[in-house]
């Protein structure tokens, strides 16, 4: 049973954070920062915390918050994030200044932990630990699976970064999460 869930964690979301929207902002901020090891090394200490959060209250968030208001919070969420992702000038001023002022591991970290909050892998971090009652293994598979997915999009973009063509990738980033915010408001949720 504990294994199970250190394997059924890694791998649920592995496949969930492929396309997601902090494996977006992976390969944003290693086209941006050039810099993969503290990208790596932020990804990685941002997801711990956030999933260690998101582990120790999995059984009281599951029991104190109805999924339907969890439905539309989480909808409303994707939707706004496709709206900011719209303004990347903006979004770019700011991470740049906070690459400056915190450093490229402060920034990762930083943007990290705030674009994991409410997102789908961390819910199901919540659910897994509730589910499963081994949040430390929960947690230790779920940060498996954000860094089987994260890292190779952190190394691909590096390599090919003076390529990337930011304001598509932004275009991009706000149609999914604009689709996934009306999937999940509209409760179709074998998509994603």
């Amino acid at each position: 049973m504990a294994l199970d869930a250190l394997i059924v964690s890694t791998g649920v979301v592995a496949l969930a954070e492929i396309g997601d929207k902090t494996q977006l902002l992976a390969f944003i901020l290693a086209a941006r920062f050039k810099k993969p090891v503290p990208i790596v090394l932020g990804i990685l200490v941002a997801t711990v915390i956030n999933h260690g959060l998101a582990g120790a209250l999995g059984a009281w968030i599951t029991t104190a918050v109805s999924p339907e208001i969890l439905r539309w919070v989480l909808g409303i969420s994707f939707i706004g994030m496709a709206i900011w992702t719209l303004i990347p000038d903006k979004i770019e001023e700011e991470e740049t200044t906070m690459g400056n002022k915190y450093g490229v591991f402060g920034a990762t970290l930083i943007t990290f932990f705030l674009a994991e909050m409410g997102d789908k892998t961390q819910i199901a971090t919540v659910a897994l630990a509730a589910s499963y009652g081994t949040p430390l293994l929960v947690v230790v598979g779920t940060t498996l699976g954000m860094l089987i997915a994260d890292v190779p999009a952190v190394f691909i973009a590096d390599k090919f970064a003076d390529k990337i063509p930011m304001k598509l990738v932004h275009s991009i980033a706000a149609a999914i999460f604009a689709v996934m915010g009306v999937l999940t408001l509209f409760k179709i949720d074998k998509l994603f």
